[in-house]
C-alpha cells in the first residue's frame, strides 16, 4: 500500500479542483491563512460570549 499524493487526495475526497495541491498552499484544513488562526479563534470566542450573555439576559428578563 502506498500514500496518496495531494492531487489524488482531491479526487478521492470529492473536492476535485477545490482541494489545494502542493506544499506551497496557504490553506490549512479549510481555515485559510494559518497566520490568522489566532485572530479567528478570538473572534469565535467573543461571539460565543456575546451569544451567551444575550441568552442569560433574555432568560433573566423573562423571569
Amino acid at each position: 500500500m502506498r500514500e496518496l499524493t495531494m492531487s489524488e487526495i482531491g479526487f478521492v475526497s470529492g473536492a476535485g479542483d477545490d482541494c489545494p495541491s502542493g506544499e506551497d498552499s496557504s490553506d490549512f484544513a479549510g481555515l485559510g491563512d494559518t497566520s490568522k488562526i489566532g485572530k479567528n479563534l478570538v473572534n469565535i470566542y467573543e461571539g460565543l460570549v456575546a451569544a451567551t450573555s444575550h441568552i442569560i439576559e433574555r432568560v433573566a428578563n423573562a423571569l
